[in-house]
């Protein structure tokens, strides 16, 4: 039951990642564009462009740590014994959880305090936008419980076909 509901969850993830980031990138374009050929802009697209920057960016925490993008102290576990490698990992396990369960904290207090300030051009509550904190930070929590026992036992993380944390950064 948990893995369909992990696969729902991160497909849903992602998918909502790749929406805002093509919307983002059309929006741009197309603004860019029009002012270019006609001396025009649209008015509310620098607008949307940055919000749907921050919902992508809060978005993309938990699939990015269940590849190995956050979480990296590689070189310590390495110096150490296999034993005192995998407590090194429950702590630094503690330490984001307890990371993300305060974004949940302080971002849901944010997007509630803001819901009565309203964004200059769209005149939506900014708690709207801010609502991106505890969504992230829940969907990260979600991310890192589905890679938790993997990353405790044996340093692993998901692979994904397209992409390899180790090649990306010796590049």
């Amino acid at each position: 039951m948990f893995a369909s509901a992990d696969r729902a969850i991160l497909g849903l993830n992602r998918g909502a990642m790749i929406l805002a980031l093509a919307a983002m990138s059309v929006i741009v374009f197309v603004n860019v564009m029009l002012r270019y050929l006609t001396s025009e802009s649209i008015v509310w697209a620098e607008e949307v462009a940055r919000y749907l920057m921050i919902w992508l960016t809060f978005l993309g925490i938990g699939p990015v740590m269940r590849i190995g993008g956050h979480i990296a102290i590689d070189n310590l576990q390495d110096a150490l014994a296999p034993a005192v490698a995998r407590t090194l990992r429950v702590i630094i396990l503690a330490i984001v959880l307890a990371s993300c369960l305060f974004l949940i904290w302080i971002g849901w207090r944010f997007a509630q305090r803001t819901m009565v300030q309203t964004t200059p051009v769209l005149e939506i509550p900014f708690g709207y936008v801010a609502a991106a904190i505890p969504v992230g930070g829940a969907l990260a929590v979600w991310h890192l419980l589905a890679i938790a026992r993997g990353f405790v036992t044996e340093r692993k993380f998901e692979q994904v076909e397209d992409f390899d944390p180790a090649a990306a950064g010796s590049l």
